[in-house]
């Protein structure tokens, strides 16, 4: 679905779907607090063979034979342990060795609604990875609503595919009453569906997940690594359980103190900057570029047309959809996560203006909206909007939307627009937000590694300073990645960055905070 921009960690293996124009906040004081205190011990997981990643998972292959995959069983509510309880889908590869194993490392790749048990198989071929793999099981799961965990569902596919074909910046008042009420029917049909999971998606609930995961992999301080959303449910962990945390990496960092109505300015400035980049990059060859125009400011103005054109004139492709300027426009995003997606992007771009070829995109396009090749979705959209609004959301109406529409459209003429609109996701969301940001102080916690790339276009740079700070004195270290490009800093081009975490992980070695890598820009 395109309501919004997904905010998660870019895999090997393209990852079916993105994440919104929305802040994710934490839950309220309140819920806040220490752990229920009758809380039961977690019980075993039961391991076994994996079987290959399903539709809402995402799709895929089957991760071979060195994974195993199992199921744990959660409290729905978790301030009533003893109620009913929910699914937990994990996978694990142990530890291969040489070297004293370690314990667990769980990872979390962002979302909210990213599946890990997806996710996990084709990031553990990366050599930074497998080296953590030597002392480390690597875990990872479908947070609740997620994958093959206790699932939330809204739309059936043909449902999506429907919403899919709306404009989501829309500029007539027939389009945007589409849009506002297709919102509306989303909500309706996710609180018909699953109005018994929506009330516990918020990163509380997560974070207690997590506590529980750790106690059933055998582990007494959870080591932990997470990327994007995976920020705040790690700083979440680490705000609950603060004696509990053994050594964390929080990498792409989301900025604390933003508030729901906050994120969509902010973040659409980071996808902006990394359109320049991209630009700047055309201009200069820096990769092959079909699209290369005398200034950065002429290519983007391209785009900007690609889509206003495809707005009014849809393509049909050979499967019997239309190339909307929206699901390009999707491409474009997705392609700003990762820059060794510009030179697909560009030619594809190529491919439209000349009207030769419209499908060139759509590796790109279905990927940013979470489809497969046989036209089933993921449900990552489901639990992102339904976290994010729990957690922070609040109703912003028609009237709203459109009184901010010129601060966006000045921030992106490309993006402005859509990332907007967006902002009617909480409107008419049956679960309000709890806080309008997220508390992170851990002042009695042990040093947090948190990473932040000065061109990450999903987590602007300036949320890792901000969430070093916020844990508290001793606790957050930054590590600042200057000139990388893409979302997050781990695994994506910088041996520094890369060096610095295994240091870390593997030996327990501090960077000093405020610590600089250059090399991979």
């Amino acid at each position: 679905m395109s309501f919004m921009i997904l905010r998660i960690r870019r895999s090997p293996r393209p990852v079916a779907w993105l994440t919104a124009a929305a802040s994710l906040a934490a839950a309220s004081p309140a819920l806040l607090a220490a752990p229920p205190a009758a809380a039961a011990p977690a019980p075993d997981v039961v391991w076994g063979s994996c079987p290959a990643p399903d539709a809402l998972q995402g799709s895929g292959p089957a991760p071979g034979p060195d994974w195993q995959c199992g199921t744990l069983k959660v409290p729905l509510d978790h301030a009533e342990p003893d109620g009913r309880q929910i699914s937990l889908a994990l996978i694990r590869k142990p530890a291969t060795g040489p070297g004293e194993r370690i314990g667990s490392l769980i990872h979390n790749f962002g979302g909210p609604g990213g599946s890990g048990v997806g996710a996990l198989p084709g990031w553990a071929e990366d050599p930074g990875f497998e080296q953590l793999n030597s002392r480390y099981d690597l875990v990872s799961f479908d947070p609740r609503g997620v994958g093959r965990s206790t699932a939330v569902t809204c739309l059936t596919d043909a449902e999506t595919d429907r919403f899919n074909d709306l404009d989501n910046s829309p500029d007539t008042e027939a389009e945007a009453r589409l849009w506002m009420d297709a919102a509306k029917s989303y909500s309706a049909a996710c609180a018909r569906r699953s109005g018994d999971l929506l009330p516990h998606l918020r990163t509380t609930e997560v974070a207690r997940d997590l506590d529980l995961i750790r106690a059933a992999v055998g582990d007494g301080k959870l080591h932990y690594l997470g990327f994007s959303y995976g920020t705040q449910l790690g700083a979440t962990y680490a705000h609950l359980f603060p004696r509990k945390v053994g050594r964390a990496v929080l990498d792409g960092a989301m900025h604390p103190d933003k508030s729901y109505t906050d994120w969509g300015l902010y973040q659409l400035r980071g996808f902006q900057l990394a359109l320049d980049h991209f630009a700047e990059a055309c201009v200069r060859g820096r990769y092959v570029c079909p699209i290369h125009r005398e200034s950065a400011q002429e290519v983007e103005d391209l785009l900007v047309r690609v889509v206003a054109t495809l707005d009014r004139r849809p393509l049909p492709l050979p499967d019997g959809r239309k190339l909307t300027g929206s699901m390009v426009q999707g491409a474009m995003l997705q392609s700003l996560y990762n820059a060794g997606y510009w030179p697909t992007l560009a030619a594809g771009v190529a491919q439209l203006w000349n009207r030769s070829d419209p499908s060139r995109l759509m590796p790109l396009v279905d990927s940013f909206l979470g489809r497969d090749d046989k036209g089933r979705y993921s449900n990552g959209t489901n639990v992102y909007i339904g976290t994010s609004c729990a957690d922070s959301g609040v109703p912003v109406t028609e009237r709203r939307i459109r009184a901010l529409l010129p601060a966006y459209e000045k921030a992106s003429p490309l993006f402005g627009a859509t990332f907007a609109w967006s902002l009617n996701q909480c409107l008419n969301w049956p679960v309000k937000g709890a806080s309008d940001h997220m508390d992170v102080s851990a002042p009695t916690a042990p040093p947090i590694l948190v990473v932040g790339n000065t061109g990450d276009p999903a987590t602007p740079y300036d949320g890792a300073p901000a969430l070093a700070e916020r844990l508290g004195p001793g606790v957050g270290v930054l590590l600042s990645w200057k000139g990388g490009e893409g979302h997050c800093g781990y695994a994506h081009g910088s041996d520094c960055v890369d060096r610095a975490v295994n240091a870390y992980l593997l030996d327990g070695k501090v960077p000093r905070d405020g610590a600089e890598c250059t090399d991979g820009a």
